[in-house]
């Protein structure tokens, strides 16, 4: 299993950072350079607790598809998704948000598990992890552009 942790230091509460990592719309416009689009379950708006998005996005050269679940909420500290269909042997991204003066601390923990043996973890060594990590990356400086500019 490979885990990545990342920190985010946004100058907006808690409540604003905490929306904005749940809203499919932001995502999307974070996700842009893949051309990730949500396509079933909530496409727009705001993802709550037990309810799923399903999406799809150009991941090395090929379209891919990744249907993931809310699995757990508490207002306005942490929710998780989790893969339930995709090209993973096993996804959970954990969103953790603390409140520190001014600013939010924004935690990511991803824990994934490559199939294929062997063969899975040595593409996850050489080119999955790498990209994973700027894809989250990509993500949080959008996520931390939008909840800046509405605080």
């Amino acid at each position: 299993m490979t885990t990545i942790n990342l920190t985010t230091k946004i100058i907006a509460s808690k409540q604003i950072v905490f929306d904005n990592s749940r809203n499919i719309d932001i995502h999307q416009q974070s996700a842009s350079p893949t051309d990730e689009k949500a396509i079933d379950g909530v496409t727009s708006g705001l993802i709550n607790l037990n309810e799923t998005v399903t999406w799809r996005g150009k991941h090395f050269g090929f379209y891919l598809t990744h249907k993931s679940r809310i699995t757990a909420m508490n207002f306005y500290d942490y929710f998780v998704d989790e893969m339930e269909e995709g090209k993973f042997k096993s996804f959970k991204h954990e969103h953790f948000f603390e409140e520190e003066n001014e600013f939010t601390i924004m935690k990511d923990k991803l824990q994934y598990e490559t199939p294929f043996g062997i063969f899975g973890k040595l593409f996850d060594v050489l080119f999955l992890k790498r990209h994973l990590v700027s894809f989250l990356l990509e993500r949080n400086k959008v996520l931390k552009e939008i909840s800046e500019r509405n605080n």
